[in-house]
């Protein structure tokens, strides 16, 4: 300030420093109750940390993705290179050995087999005498059957649709059958090619199906026979090599 006579005059910097102070503490009052007692430059960097830990997360997830991706076609690819050895060992073998083997289409005259559960009585009742096992087909039966095709000097047989091989495992669970990792239910269609009579022969002579026979007589179970005139078996789609089980 400028003293003029005794009268002191404020300048304008005087003036203004309230003005400063009040602005300052509304600043201040604006920025307290927008962190609510948080750190406002920390809450930025802790939101850019969760960013790159769900990236990084998303990063991991992918890469499992593919490796999955990549298993599966080197299965496929190992399978297709497994086809196609067995489809050379098959062809050096001749027509037949390819028929055999299951890896081409058979076309012929045959022989059909259909194998389903007895018809229960109302509200499910059983036959006179029977027990619930004994008016089911069970894994020996179709097993019988299809032995006994084989036997007879089939040239290829099928269950539902799939053809069968020298590594096929028929299983049943209970009354479903687990055919080459797909499930069915009956009725059971075993489908072959080859000499009708000669299969319907082993059929007949078959301690196994002999069995079966008797359960259809006594207890209602389906077990019939028709011959082919022509009959198409589709060729064997699925893995070559052995499945087995792992402990761990």
């Amino acid at each position: 300030m400028r003293r003029i006579g005794g009268w002191s005059r404020p300048s304008p910097w005087t003036a203004l420093v309230p003005v400063v102070a009040v602005v300052a503490g509304f600043i201040f009052a604006t920025s307290g109750t927008t962190a609510q007692g948080t750190d406002l430059r920390a809450g930025e960097s802790s939101q850019l940390t969760d960013l790159i830990a769900q990236r990084e997360a998303s990063v991991a997830d992918q890469q499992q993705r593919l490796a999955a991706v990549q298993r599966d076609v080197q299965a496929l690819t190992d399978q297709a290179a497994s086809r196609n050895t067995a489809v050379a060992e098959a062809s050096a073998l001749g027509r037949s050995g390819l028929a055999s083997a299951g890896l081409t289409a058979l076309r012929g005259p045959g022989l059909t087999v259909t194998l389903d559960d007895a018809q229960l009585g109302p509200n499910g009742a059983l036959p006179a005498g029977a027990r619930p096992d004994d008016v089911v087909i069970h894994q020996s039966d179709v097993q019988g059957v299809v032995n006994a095709l084989w036997a007879a000097g089939a040239d290829g047989v099928s269950i539902m649709g799939q053809r069968l091989t020298a590594t096929s495992a028929v299983i049943c669970v209970g009354n479903t059958l687990l055919l080459q990792g797909r499930t069915y239910s009956p009725p059971f269609v075993v489908t072959a090619v080859g000499s009708a009579q000669q299969m319907r022969g082993q059929l007949a002579a078959s301690v196994d199906v002999g069995w079966l026979r008797d359960a259809a007589d006594r207890y209602g179970l389906t077990y019939d026979l028709q011959d082919e005139r022509s009959v198409t078996l589709a060729a064997y789609d699925g893995a070559l090599d052995m499945q087995y089980a792992r402990t761990r």
